[in-house]
């Protein structure tokens, strides 16, 4: 009995202590669902790391200002489960990132979806952070 009892605890603790792991952190924490942001630009910088991918894309306005903006992915993992590759972003390469804004003001989007040089368009969001289109979404 005190086995059975010791185990249940120990894997309550498990739990409880995974868990917040598991969450990492909230698309609505960080980004604002209700301003979608699309931008079409050259790609400067690409950051390949756990627990987020990033790119950086320099956007021209119509009055020939430059822009740089960060752009927020998935982890590196789940883009190489969806059959994107780090080389598949050439620095220079043109390409268009559909997201959404970050609520600090700043120029950072949490990107959903990418179309490369190429045609391919490809999911490039956190699954299971609650974002619009989220495949790990349950609504």
């Amino acid at each position: 009995m005190k086995k059975l009892l010791l185990g249940t605890f120990l894997a309550c603790g498990i739990v409880v202590v995974a868990k917040p792991a598991f969450a990492h952190h909230s698309f609505a924490a960080e980004y604002d669902a209700s301003k979608p942001v699309t931008l079409h630009g050259k790609l400067t910088k690409l950051s390949w790391v756990n627990p987020h991918g990033w790119i950086y894309v320099e956007v021209k306005s119509e009055d020939g200002t430059s822009t740089n903006w960060a752009v927020e992915f998935g982890g590196p993992n789940a883009l190489l489960r969806r059959g994107l590759h780090e080389t598949d972003f050439p620095l220079g390469t043109e390409l268009t990132v559909n997201g959404y804004l970050a609520k600090n003001g700043k120029k950072i989007i949490n990107g959903t979806s990418v179309k490369l040089a190429d045609g391919r368009s490809l999911f490039t969001g956190s699954v299971g952070t609650g974002a619009p289109g989220d495949p790990g979404d349950s609504q």
